[in-house]
């Protein structure tokens, strides 16, 4: 038995009653406390009282399958993240991206391996270990935001948003390398910090409710100087922490432009690091369908008019390929957060 394997919670969904004696079993046997359930149905609901943080699912299941099991948990307001192994017979890069698209963080194929369950297990430990860390930089990104009250579920919105930019990019293989599935994770665990710098801008800059004026823009931009010595610093004492070198790139960078114009350094194309260009467009898009003191929002077809006006020079054209390409999907991460605000402002 592998270290931090007993007494961990593992809920396991398949509509097959063999199937799920079997993996009782080999997970009983390792350590775990299993409880199966033949649903996904019955599964979402134990997992909405948030007694498990593993769960191992069959992907084909009559009513709700196991990738809209998966869609399900990541639109729920969970209070700590899950981890999902997806259980399947089939194989190839299209239904893994499928399966990672709609939010599965590993696969297994059937009939499993009892020993390399085990090893993926671990890795889902692991995973769930970094849970706390991430949960810290969304608490400091949080703090940084809540001097304005006026930007709602912003930090929300964008991490979804760079996933689901993340995710088409690696499905396309563009970038080759460069993006994987631990780069996904990242973008998604560093980018609430593209702001954090924004603690060091007066109040009578960051809050004021009409447009800036030559200079007060040129102390809104030091917030990317700002943000990126923060992160700077916090490298030189932990320079092994890889998630704080994203942090620190989209921190400094997010709004350069690829044809040079942007700031603070007028870094141009593939200078920009990769994570930044993807944050960029993220933080663009929700800027414009949001609600400021000093404008109204736009709507989705305006936003997009103008995202897609910028590609080439303001943003990276594959970028602005993958935003083309869920559109529709970030379309619902906004419907869905402005129904979670509207819900808490109806409370």
């Amino acid at each position: 038995m592998m270290k931090g394997m007993l007494g961990q919670r593992v809920l396991v969904v398949d509509d097959e009653v063999t199937s799920r004696l079997v993996l009782r079993a080999a997970l009983e046997s390792r350590g775990f406390l299993v409880e199966a359930v033949e649903s996904a149905e019955a599964a979402l609901e134990l997992v909405q009282t948030g007694a498990y943080s593993i769960v191992v699912t069959d992907w084909e299941m009559p009513r709700m399958s196991g990738i809209e099991l998966c869609q399900a948990v990541r639109q729920a307001d969970l209070s700590s993240y899950v981890y999902i192994i997806l259980l399947t017979s089939r194989s190839g890069p299209t239904q893994i991206v499928e399966g990672l698209r709609a939010g599965a963080d590993d696969f297994i194929s059937k009939p499993f391996d009892a020993s390399e369950l085990e090893m993926r297990l671990q890795v889902g430990l692991r995973t769930l270990a970094l849970d706390t860390r991430d949960v810290t930089i969304f608490a400091l990104a949080k703090l940084a935001e809540s001097r304005d009250s006026e930007t709602g579920a912003h930090l929300d919105r964008v991490r979804s948003y760079s996933r689901l930019l993340s995710l088409d990019l690696l499905e396309r293989g563009v970038f080759g390398r460069s993006i994987d599935r631990e780069f996904v994770h990242l973008i998604y665990s560093t980018s609430p910090l593209h702001d954090i710098g924004k603690v060091a801008i007066p109040d009578s800059v960051l809050l004021k409710p009409g447009r800036l004026t030559d200079s007060e823009f040129e102390v809104m931009k030091t917030h990317t100087t700002v943000g990126g010595a923060t992160l700077r610093a916090a490298i030189e004492k932990r320079p092994e922490a890889g998630f704080l070198q994203m942090a620190y790139d989209i921190a400094m960078s997010h709004h350069e432009r690829v044809d040079g114009g942007g700031y603070p350094l007028g870094l141009m194309g593939e200078a920009i690091p990769l994570a930044a260009r993807i944050v960029g467009v993220a933080d663009v898009y929700d800027a414009l369908v949001s609600k400021r003191v000093y404008k109204n929002a736009s709507e989705h077809e305006v936003a997009k008019a103008i995202v897609f006006e910028g590609s080439g020079t303001h943003f990276d054209p594959e970028v602005i390929e993958s935003f083309r390409r869920v559109e529709t999907e970030f379309l619902r991460v906004r419907e869905r957060f402005d129904e979670r605000q509207s819900a808490r402002f109806a409370a």
